[in-house]
């Protein structure tokens, strides 16, 4: 696999980042990892302007203009010849003087990678079982609203899914509220209204959360954006999860208890599937 480590295309091996890099060292950086069609990243503006104003927020330099990292990331799938894949962006502080404080960091690390898609089939989309976590999210955190590179609740808590059997796990917040998945975004349906956590309650605002919310008004469903327990989520006559890598996953259990099966998920996930294939045709 080729690599774009800096503005170089390198083979896998030779990408390599030091040790001293504040991305190692403290997780001081962000990412953005989107789904690549037909050899065409998916929703490319959304994904980057959320990194652009996270290293804004963390006051990292950004060393390419959108256009220019867009190319960079065109001629990498070119050259990986992987028209179906995971693009991960990431952007660390780099090399700057030992101990938090960033002073000196003026070299920032850009890279970007591919990986291997999961394949997705309309008749048979991906279900879910997933577990409530004993991780906790802050509510109200302000860099919740960015991809940053420190995400050990979310790993802890697909660490609990995987023991578990599971393949995700639901995080609260500090408050007791529903937050968001490891990996994801939660939606639930009450009375044919869509409901979706809001962005108050700690969570990353997903791209996907944004195209299914567009999708709804498109579809003259009904949406809300509320607070919400896990019995909440219980009582719901339907549960699914939104990520870029899978789209819409309906959760089928939770906590080994089964859920309400609704329609409104096939169609969300059908729409979805229409929208990746027009804009990436």
């Amino acid at each position: 696999m080729i690599v774009f480590l800096n503005g170089q295309f390198v083979p896998e091996e030779q990408a390599l980042v030091s040790v001293f890099d504040r991305g190692f060292l403290y997780g001081d950086g962000l990412f953005e990892t989107l789904r690549v069609y037909n050899g065409k990243p998916f929703r490319w503006a959304q994904h980057v302007e959320r990194l652009r104003r996270g290293a804004e927020f963390l006051g990292i330099r950004t060393p390419y203009l959108p256009s220019e990292l867009l190319e960079h990331a065109e001629e990498l799938i070119k050259r990986n010849r992987l028209a179906e894949a995971l693009l991960r962006v990431s952007l660390s502080r780099g090399i700057g003087i030992r101990g938090y404080a960033p002073k000196g960091a003026n070299s920032p690390t850009l890279v970007l990678m591919l990986h291997p898609a999961p394949a997705l089939d309309a008749a048979a989309p991906f279900r879910w079982r997933v577990i409530s976590s004993s991780f906790r999210v802050p509510e109200g955190e302000k860099l919740a609203l960015f991809k940053t590179c420190n995400k050990l609740p979310q790993i802890l808590a697909r660490a609990e899914a995987q023991a578990h059997g599971s393949d995700e796990a639901l995080l609260l917040n500090t408050s007791g509220q529903m937050a968001e998945g490891a990996s994801s975004n939660i939606f639930w349906i009450e009375d044919a209204t869509v409901c979706t956590t809001p962005i108050e309650s700690g969570i990353l605002a997903g791209v996907t959360r944004e195209i299914v919310l567009e999708l709804c008004a498109s579809l003259a469903i009904r949406t809300e954006q509320k607070p919400a327990t896990l019995e909440t989520l219980r009582s719901g006559s339907g549960l699914f999860l939104t990520l870029s890598s899978l789209e819409v996953v309906e959760v089928v259990t939770l906590n080994e208890i089964p859920m309400a099966r609704s329609p409104i998920v096939q169609r969300l996930y059908g729409a979805y599937r229409e929208t990746v294939r027009r804009e990436t045709a």
